[in-house]
């Protein structure tokens, strides 16, 4: 199917514009039907993806305006793929575990069906004004979630993540602008085709302005230190199906950022930055770590445990080394789906007591068996037990992060032993011990729509934790073809000696 791409970014899209004619009632079963058909052509491209081409696939250009050099031009390698996966599973278990009684459930698929296009355009767009539209579009979905689902303060929640994001956007957008000019400048034509500009040589002051522009929307995104105090706002005042999808698909946008622009394009302003974006790293790692083992919200402990992992990414991403931007292309999966059934059973346990305050549980093992079960799945994968899904990316980052900074491995590996200690006195609070309130005994398990949402996670988590070869292999291909591409656009030898290039037998 020579369309694939351009299925999968836009049937959402024209679902959801179908969506406003279905029947309020039917809209949770459309929704559910459309979002699957989406994973399936998502899957689809996954079996006839080529793993062992670190390239560009299935690739489509049509020109939009000629004279500046703007098309509709997308394609798909080993990074953007499993995340277009992940994007597309998080969308559907996020469907399924609504509530039957979700107040006007019609309004709520259509946005969720929008943002999924905006989600999947991102990830699949190779030409920066698309790419930068879609990257804005994605805002107005999310908004609409937070601002007419959310808590008592979502209105400034919604407006706080808006105009962080938006004005960071604003930066990058001028960014775009003078890398085209500069490729006119030195081409005599306009192209906004990032397969063009990973051609184009830049000087180093050229590229040390341009990494600044690139970098005001990427790290807010992130959200890096300490541009992140928008997100646990957003996360405290989003429903549930909010949270789930901003921290395991939204934040994914602006570390693959940095992999598909800042790194091929401008790879000595890189290098150059590197020092600066590992001190914020590792700020963010140890920082929010510690904030939160200080939160009594349950909701606000994951929140800051997803700012604390985003720093271990963006280690990762800066690494230069095929175990670090590998393993942090793996890591954005892992986070996705671990931080996603996190807060999806947080939001299940909200739904039941009206309450996300640790203090007000207790004994919720004995109550509920199979909820402290998968919660104790996923929390162990958070903190990156070894046969889970947490632990592949986090080691092989931290590997490849050894080999550029012993020193600074060994403050980032605190995150493991922090993690674990917020994350089970979080188990132990609100799972063992006495049960606080006489109600909490009266609680239901899991329930069969539950479940239909959570399982899935689960198994992923253990399947990719046991055998992560099948999703890591092709990663593995494209982040070695950036690093090549990077090592030969590199001006400055200084920058050829510090991307390091894991060498692998051929097969």
């Amino acid at each position: 199917m020579d369309a694939i791409l351009s299925i999968l970014i836009f049937f959402p899209a024209l679902a959801g514009f179908l969506g406003f004619i279905v029947d309020k009632n039917s809209a949770k079963v459309y929704g559910i039907a459309v979002a699957t058909i989406e994973l399936l052509l998502a899957l689809w491209l996954w079996a006839k993806f080529d793993t062992t081409n670190g390239g560009m696939q299935f690739t489509e250009k049509v020109s939009l305006i000629s004279d500046f050099g703007i098309s509709y031009n997308v394609g798909v390698d080993g990074i953007s793929l499993f995340i277009v996966i992940m994007a597309a599973l998080i969308t559907l278990l996020g469907i399924i575990l609504l509530r039957p009684d979700t107040k006007n459930m019609k309004n709520m698929i259509v946005s969720l069906l929008f943002l999924e296009m905006t989600m999947v355009g991102v990830f699949l767009t190779l030409d920066a004004i698309v790419f930068y539209l879609f990257w804005e579009l994605s805002l107005v979905p999310m908004l609409y979630i937070i601002g007419a689902w959310g808590g008592p303060t979502r209105v400034y929640a919604a407006v706080k993540f808006f105009l962080y994001t938006f004005v960071g956007s604003l930066i990058m957008l001028v960014g775009l602008l003078s890398m085209a000019y500069l490729y006119h400048d030195a081409n005599g034509v306009w192209t906004f085709s990032l397969l063009d500009w990973y051609t184009l040589p830049l000087t180093e002051t050229q590229q040390f302005w341009l990494f600044l522009a690139f970098f005001a929307g990427f790290a807010i995104k992130v959200p890096m230190f300490p541009f992140h105090t928008w997100l646990p706002h957003a996360h405290g005042q989003a429903p549930t199906i909010g949270s789930v999808i901003l921290a395991a698909v939204l934040l994914k946008m602006g570390t693959y950022g940095f992999v598909r622009f800042s790194l091929p394009i401008l790879p000595d302003a890189s290098v150059t930055f590197t020092p600066f974006i590992m001190v914020l790293s590792l700020i963010m790692v140890i920082y929010t770590a510690m904030i939160a083992f200080a939160q009594k919200d349950m909701k606000q402990v994951i929140a800051y445990s997803s700012v604390s992992h985003m720093g271990v990414i963006m280690l990762g991403v800066f690494a230069m080394n095929a175990e670090g931007l590998g393993g942090s292309v793996f890591l954005m999966l892992s986070h996705g789906i671990v931080s996603g059934a996190l807060f999806m059973l947080v939001g299940v346990i909200y739904e039941r007591t009206g309450t996300k305050i640790m203090d007000e549980f207790g004994g919720l093992a004995a109550v509920m068996p199979i909820y402290a079960t998968v919660f104790g799945i996923m929390l162990m994968a958070s903190v990156g037990l070894p046969l889970t899904i947490g632990f592949v990316g986090e080691f092989l980052v931290l590997l490849g992060f050894y080999q550029v900074s012993p020193i600074g491995t060994i403050l980032a590996a605190t995150t493991i032993i922090i993690g674990s200690v917020y994350m089970l006195a979080l188990f132990k609070k609100s799972f063992f011990g006495p049960v606080r309130h006489e109600k909490n005994l009266g609680l239901k398990d899991l329930d069969k729509r539950e479940l239909s949402a959570l399982i899935p996670l689960v198994l992923i988590t253990i399947w990719l934790g046991v055998y992560p070869n099948p999703v890591l292999g092709p990663i593995d291909n494209s982040a070695q073809k950036i690093l090549v591409d990077m090592e030969n656009r590199a001006i400055s030898p200084a920058t050829k000696e510090a991307i390091i290039l894991s060498k692998k037998e051929a097969n």
